[in-house]
């Protein structure tokens, strides 16, 4: 949860730019929103461990590189998102609009 406040953990049930969804982060998140019906019985009593529902939906928004000895390690990286497909039929080709970092990086 502290992560999420700070940006770099995002709650999202989607992958694939949206088009595909994940069974448990969805499920995860509706039993958050359904035991925030009555809760002073329920997240406020005595049945808080039920935030940990929430970790099936997050994902990370960074992205860091570390050597073995786990200390950081600086990486050139493009980050971007694909803007659109062209090319002949059975040879698409991506058009991409990224732009290029060093490590540690907040991907959008």
């Amino acid at each position: 949860m502290l992560h999420m406040g700070k940006g770099l953990m995002t709650l999202a049930p989607m992958h694939s730019d949206r088009l595909i969804t994940s069974g448990p982060a969805l499920g995860g998140v509706l039993t958050l929103l359904f035991s925030c019906m009555d809760l002073k019985n329920t997240l406020l009593d005595k049945t808080h461990y039920l935030l940990y529902y929430l970790t099936c939906a997050m994902n990370p928004r960074m992205l860091i590189t570390v050597n073995e000895d786990l200390s950081w390690r600086p990486v050139t990286v493009r980050v971007g998102q694909a803007v659109e497909t062209v090319g002949q039929a059975g040879k698409p080709k991506t058009i991409t609009g990224f732009q290029t970092h060093t490590t540690p990086v907040l991907i959008s």
